[in-house]
């Protein structure tokens, strides 16, 4: 992991098409602006975790689902 300091309206790029910049910082919480290709997804990181856990389930079924019909024939 890399870690950096930045202060508010200080930005990091990432990979030439990905930018994040500090907006705001109020205590601990730190406010940032991502600015990305349209074609890059950005979640917040429980979000991501989230949408993983529900593909896989959602794999797991449809797996099933079919291997089930497939030796109904």
């Amino acid at each position: 992991m890399l870690a950096l300091s930045r202060k508010k309206n200080e930005a990091l790029i990432i990979n030439n098409n990905i930018e994040i910049t500090i907006l705001e910082i109020k205590g601990d919480q730190v406010k940032i602006g991502v600015t990305a290709p349209k074609e890059v997804p950005v979640y917040r990181k429980e979000v991501y975790i989230q949408i993983q856990k529900e593909n896989a389930e959602a794999m797991n079924s449809d797996s099933l689902n079919a291997l089930s019909e497939f030796f109904k024939k």
